[in-house]
């Protein structure tokens, strides 16, 4: 189904019921699609909203202006249009520093958030010339594939390696440019300290691109109260290399903060 907000058109899935709503946000590359694991166990207890952010999977490509802000105004403008009014936001990689300027804005009915794998939310330090190949990586297949073997680190079944791949290109240029030429190098450190709902940071051990001596040095400390979980001998795309360990991790939290 479509949600007309924000001026764009989002590709939006919801499974599953309950009071409580998860929203999930998928990384640079995905889609709805990444989160089907998770989404299958945690659909028994939990409303579960995922969708394909503007110039992603099928939702518009026409923006022109993909920056965290957007994002997270997306994300923020489709809760409203939901009649959210009890959710936790969960967020991949660019997902995950979304995720983390919306938590900032303390919105209405924001209960936890979960960053899974997170970008930082200081400017990434990334060499110059890894980021103008990343503008391109997604144009192809032998990109997608490149891109795809620096990010893993546990093989995965084939048809789901092939629906990452097919994910990954199915983008708009603007979209894939925009976050190593943008949104990569926005600094919100200042915004994260205002986080004041309880966080779990699901980190995978062995991630080479958000590692997990970074997100210890450039996130941890800015989010008060943050929660730690590394996943052993994982790599970046840990809803897919790991789900079992990260779907445990989310339920396990949920049930800390909302025992019944």
């Amino acid at each position: 189904m479509h949600y007309h907000v924000n001026g764009v058109e989002l590709h939006v899935e919801q499974q599953g019921q309950g009071d409580l709503a998860l929203v999930f946000l998928h990384f640079y590359g995905g889609s709805t699609r990444t989160w089907d694991n998770i989404i299958d166990v945690l659909k028994a207890e939990y409303r579960c909203i995922a969708y394909d952010q503007r110039g992603w999977g099928n939702s518009d490509k026409s923006a022109t202006s993909h920056t965290i802000k957007d994002l997270a105004d997306d994300a923020h403008a489709l809760i409203q249009e939901l009649g959210l009014k009890h959710y936790v936001v969960i967020g991949h990689s660019m997902g995950g520093k979304a995720a983390q300027l919306l938590a900032s804005r303390n919105p209405a009915g924001l209960e936890a958030l979960i960053l899974v794998a997170p970008s930082p939310p200081t400017p990434q330090d990334m060499p110059q010339e890894i980021r103008n190949a990343m503008v391109h990586f997604y144009s192809n297949r032998e990109g997608a594939e490149i891109a795809f073997n620096n990010i893993t680190l546990l093989p995965l079944e084939e048809n789901i390696r092939e629906m990452v791949l097919e994910d990954m290109q199915k983008s708009a240029p603007l979209a894939r440019a925009a976050w190593p030429e943008t949104a990569m190098l926005e600094d919100i450190s200042a915004e994260v300290k205002n986080i004041h709902v309880p966080t779990l940071v699901l980190a995978g051990e062995s991630d080479p691109v958000d590692r997990l001596e970074t997100l210890k040095r450039e996130l941890l400390p800015r989010i008060p109260h943050a929660e730690l979980y590394v996943i052993p001998q994982t790599g970046h795309l840990s809803p897919l290399e790991s789900p079992s360990s990260i779907y445990k991790g989310i339920s396990s939290f949920l049930a800390k903060q909302f025992q019944k």
